[in-house]
């Protein structure tokens, strides 16, 4: 089994947190986002899209979706559960799970990717307007995930899943001033 990561990209930083909380050590081979290596005609065969993360299975299997990648170690390794126990809560960590995603990280992914100068090479053409219009989408998205986060701790209920990994994979790009300013006031900012 090998883990295909990205550095510092959310996406694989989400798996990267999702392993630590379960105690899990992989096997990593590093791509190379800044020399573009994930574009590359090796790493192509492996991941079609260019994307990372990607796990490859002891058998040659490929799984290159870093929500499927944390499905597979929650069944190889039920314990903790990070997707929740019982249909209830699976399924308020499954809403918040997509919520980060759809509402956090796709807009703040389409701000960096559209405006900042280390991603015009990867991102053909950079949208300058796109960048702005997620914005706001971003910033209403983090007022109402720190106003549920003042009374709890974590984004799903009353201890960590895979929620808080998809939110935790955020602040790099939130910290670099790329979205927000100052962020001095976000609860979910921190990761221990």
């Amino acid at each position: 089994m090998k883990l295909y990561d990205g550095g510092r990209a959310p996406n694989p930083r989400r798996v990267k947190v999702f392993l630590a909380e379960k105690g899990i050590t992989v096997p990593t081979e590093q791509v190379d986002l800044g020399k573009l290596a994930h574009k590359s005609p090796a790493y192509t065969v492996i991941n079609p899209l260019q994307r990372v993360p990607a796990l490859e299975l002891d058998d040659g299997t490929i799984i290159s979706e870093s929500i499927s990648i944390c499905r597979s170690f929650e069944a190889l390794h039920p314990e903790p559960p990070l997707f929740g126990t019982g249909p209830q809560e699976a399924a308020v960590v499954e809403m918040w799970e997509r919520r980060i995603e759809f509402h956090l990280l796709g807009p703040i992914s389409h701000i960096f990717r559209n405006s900042h100068p280390a991603m015009k090479e990867m991102e053909v053409p950079q949208v300058p307007a796109w960048a702005e219009a997620n914005k706001p989408r971003a910033m209403d998205f983090v007022a109402l995930l720190d106003r549920e986060l003042a009374n709890r701790r974590y984004v799903a209920g009353d201890r960590y899943t895979v929620a808080d990994s998809a939110t935790y994979a955020n602040p790099l790009m939130l910290d670099k001033g790329i979205v927000i300013k100052d962020n001095t006031s976000l609860s979910y900012l921190t990761w221990e």
